[in-house]
C-alpha cells in the first residue's frame, strides 16, 4: 500500500544529504529528470534516485507516494515551465499558438519526461492554470461554452500527442535515430517513378520535410478550423438590421 504523503512543510528535511543538499520536491524532480535523460525511463527507481541525491530511498516517501506520483510532478513541473513568463496579446489565435509552440517545445527538452508524461493527466497546480488560460483565450475571443471546450480538447491533446510523437524518436538511441531519418533520402528519394509515381514526384519535399515535426502545420490547421467556426458563429448570431 502506498505511504500517505505528508504535507511540504511537515516533511522538508532539515539534515543535509551526504550529497550536501537539501532535500526538497524540486531537488528530488530536477535529480529525476537528469536520470531519465541519462538512462531513460528503465534507470528511475527509487533506489536510484536515492543513491544520487545521498538520501535513504525510504526518504522519497516523505515527498511522493511512489514513482507514478513523481512522474505526474514532473509533467507538472514541464506544464509550467511552458507557461511561465507567457502573457496575452489579445489576439486569440496568436495566444493560443504561442502556448501550443511553448508546451510542446517544454517537452521535447526533456524527451524521456514526455514520452512518460505526456498521456497523463496529474490535476497538479500548473496543469490546472494551463488549462484555465487556454479555455479562458477561447470563452473570451467569443466561443461558445461547447465549442471552447471542443476546440480546447483538439488543442491539449493534438498538443501533447504531437510532444509524445516528437519525444519518442529523440529518446530514441542517436545511430537508431540517425538511422530513420537517413530513409527518406536513402530508400523514399529513390522509388521510380514507374513504380511509386505519386511518391517520386513529391520525394524532394518529402526529404525537406519529413525530419521535421509537423506540430506547427497541424497546429496552424486546428486554429484555421477554430477561426472558421468563430466567423461561422458570429453570422449565424449577427442580430438583424432594423428595417
Amino acid at each position: 500500500m502506498a505511504k500517505p504523503v505528508v504535507p511540504e512543510e511537515a516533511r522538508r528535511r532539515r539534515r543535509p544529504t551526504k550529497n550536501g543538499a537539501v532535500l526538497s520536491e524540486q531537488l528530488i524532480i530536477e535529480t529525476a529528470l537528469r536520470m531519465l535523460r541519462e538512462h531513460g525511463s528503465e534507470g528511475l527507481t527509487v533506489r536510484r534516485l536515492g543513491t544520487a541525491l545521498g538520501a535513504d530511498p525510504s526518504t522519497l516517501y516523505r515527498y511522493f507516494s511512489g514513482i507514478d506520483d513523481l512522474t505526474l510532478a514532473i509533467g507538472d513541473v514541464l506544464v509550467g515551465r511552458a507557461v511561465a513568463g507567457w502573457k496575452s496579446t489579445g489576439d486569440w489565435r496568436a495566444d493560443l499558438r504561442e502556448l501550443g509552440l511553448r508546451i510542446h517545445a517544454a517537452y521535447l527538452g526533456h524527451p524521456q519526461a514526455a514520452v512518460l508524461t505526456a498521456s497523463r493527466v496529474s490535476g497538479r497546480a500548473h496543469e490546472v492554470a494551463a488549462d484555465e488560460t487556454i479555455l479562458g483565450v477561447l470563452r473570451t475571443a467569443g466561443f461558445a461554452d461547447a465549442d471552447a471546450v471542443r476546440i480546447y480538447q483538439a488543442f491539449i491533446d493534438q498538443t501533447l500527442a504531437f510532444a509524445a510523437l516528437d519525444a519518442a524518436s529523440l529518446a530514441l538511441p542517436a545511430a537508431a535515430r540517425e538511422a530513420d531519418e537517413e530513409v527518406w533520402q536513402a530508400t523514399y528519394a529513390r522509388l521510380p517513378a514507374t513504380t511509386h509515381p505519386h511518391i517520386a514526384a513529391t520525394a524532394h519535399l518529402l526529404v525537406a520535410r519529413m525530419n521535421h515535426s509537423a506540430y506547427p502545420t497541424a497546429l496552424d490547421m486546428l486554429l484555421d478550423s477554430a477561426s472558421a467556426r468563430l466567423g461561422s458563429t458570429a453570422r449565424t448570431t449577427k442580430p438583424p438590421r432594423s428595417a
